[in-house]
């Protein structure tokens, strides 16, 4: 699990880090649509929005935002193996994405569970009341100033690729996070050598100018 190669291990945190970058966009993107289609219609005079809406809908676009930012850190981590700030930051950063992108996967498949058990209720709040009960999947049960069903549907079909980005965006920053552990050769990686192996590296570098300029004159 802590395994690093000191050849290939840099191509492939690279990679994860284009993976997160491209991931964290299309989720971004995907949570801005569902913000622009769905959110505006959503609206009742007193304003108030769905909770499983609000929720899920801020957490998928702040996880996109932070993926990015930890594909980001990640490629320039590749780069530079031996930066301790540089690991920490990767740390960080893949630590808080894995947990927001699990909460935020979570938080869709439990919005999209009550959307489909109460039949989009949730999403009929600009709607105004009447004897019909309101169900999104009927197209006259309410009155209401946009199509329910087309906001039903379109709903349901960003919410589960949503759902599924961040689900992967939460193993490749897990992925991430270990790589951090074994740079900085933190428990459970503490048996990994690859810490010693950068800084043995940087230690002859280090020795030779120590001994420079105690001896200037060689």
């Amino acid at each position: 699990m802590c395994s690093f190669d000191k050849e290939k291990g840099p191509g492939r945190l690279m990679k994860k880090g284009l993976m997160l970058i491209l991931i964290g966009h299309i989720n971004f993107i995907l949570g801005a649509i569902v913000h622009g289609s769905v959110l505006r219609h959503i609206s009742n005079p007193t304003h108030h929005i769905s909770t499983e809406y609000t929720v899920t809908n801020i957490i998928s676009v702040t996880s996109g935002l932070l993926s990015i930012a930890s594909g980001i850190i990640a490629i320039v981590v590749s780069r530079n193996l031996r930066e301790i700030k540089l690991q920490i930051g990767l740390l960080i950063a893949s630590f808080l994405n894995a947990f927001l992108s699990a909460a935020c996967c979570v938080g869709l498949l439990v919005a999209i569970s009550i959307t489909v058990a109460h039949s989009g209720e949730g999403l009929m709040s600009g709607c105004n009341d009447t004897v019909v009960p309101i169900d999104a999947r009927s197209p006259i049960s309410a009155q209401c100033p946009f199509d329910t069903t087309r906001i039903y549907d379109t709903t349901l079909a960003l919410w589960i690729p949503c759902a599924l980005l961040s689900a992967a965006e939460s193993g490749l920053s897990v992925w991430c996070f270990i790589v951090g552990l074994t740079l900085r050769g933190l428990a459970p990686c503490v048996n990994s050598y690859i810490k010693e192996q950068l800084e043995e590296e940087g230690f002859p570098h280090n020795r030779r100018l120590i001994e420079d300029h105690l001896n200037p004159e060689a």
